[in-house]
């Protein structure tokens, strides 16, 4: 029995601080952490959490704490209208939504309560903001959804260059000439987003087609980070070239031998490696 308290007593002081793992499936969530954590009042630990937020709950909690509650129904509305209903088709929907009746309302200082958020869902919302907004350019476009990038959440960092890849692909050019000089920056979040929000085929999104079929166009981003020393950027560029090559396979190959001659280090074997993993199956 006082064993069982012990590991009871250590499971809670792991949940209760900044760095607890989370829970390994959702049943293992304690109620009281699935309380808070609908109520915005802390962030998800990882990806199991991510998936257990009921998103609804959260959004009439928070627009309850800060006294927007007529925003609630046309959201939900939104959300109801969606033929599929999944974590991102609803966490756009809320994102579009709130950002609509912020317009609406002339409310910016509720977009600002989003942004700033202590939820990393209710940031994830915010950067809708951004992509949506289509009296920003580019330039704006990509200048305030940077903070989103960098943030040290996972889900955030994620949900951000979904937000404005739309914006991206339509103007392709401009913004691979603003996102390659992101290559520079010290924070490898930043860094990763360049080629996340630009993968030809990427992940829960439209593919770029231009990028399929004209990869090279993005190499003001991809030659600066041949050897970043970030496994988190590493798997990104990866995962960008393994992308390509399913159209555009001699790109790839002629890219990783020539960077393999310039860059003998393992940064670069092991993004080269990644790079080829699916035309070394065939």
């Amino acid at each position: 029995m006082m064993k069982n308290l012990k590991n009871t007593v250590k499971t809670w002081k792991n949940y209760m601080t900044d760095k607890r793992k989370g829970a390994r499936s959702t049943k293992d969530i304690p109620a009281d952490i699935l309380e808070q954590l609908n109520r915005g009042e802390i962030e998800t630990a990882n990806l199991v959490e991510w998936l257990a937020v009921d998103q609804r709950i959260l959004l009439e909690n928070m627009l309850r704490q800060h006294n927007r509650t007529e925003y609630l129904s046309p959201v939900l509305l939104k959300i109801n209208q969606l033929k599929r209903q999944t974590v991102n088709t609803i966490n756009e929907a809320i994102g579009t939504g709130l950002f609509e009746m912020a317009v609406k309302n002339r409310d910016e200082d509720f977009l600002a309560i989003m942004s700033m958020h202590k939820a990393d869902l209710v940031r994830c919302w915010a950067t809708y903001t951004i992509g949506k907004n289509e009296n920003l350019n580019i330039v704006e476009t990509l200048q305030q959804i940077q903070p989103f990038a960098a943030d040290k959440h996972f889900g955030v960092r994620e949900i951000c260059w979904m937000a404005v890849r739309s914006k991206i692909t339509r103007q392709l050019n401009e913004s691979i000439g603003i996102l390659s000089q992101w290559t520079a920056s010290e924070n490898e979040n930043i860094r990763r987003f360049t080629t996340e929000s630009t993968r030809p085929r990427g992940v829960w999104c439209e593919h770029i087609e231009d990028l399929k079929h004209h990869p090279e166009q993005a190499l003001p981003i991809l030659e600066p980070l041949k050897s970043d020393k970030a496994k988190y950027v590493r798997d990104s560029v990866g995962n960008w070239l393994n992308d390509a090559g399913k159209t555009r396979p001699d790109f790839v190959v002629q890219l990783c031998k020539r960077w393999e001659n310039e860059s003998d280090t393992k940064e670069t074997k092991y993004i080269t490696k990644k790079a080829l993993r699916t035309l070394s199956m065939k």
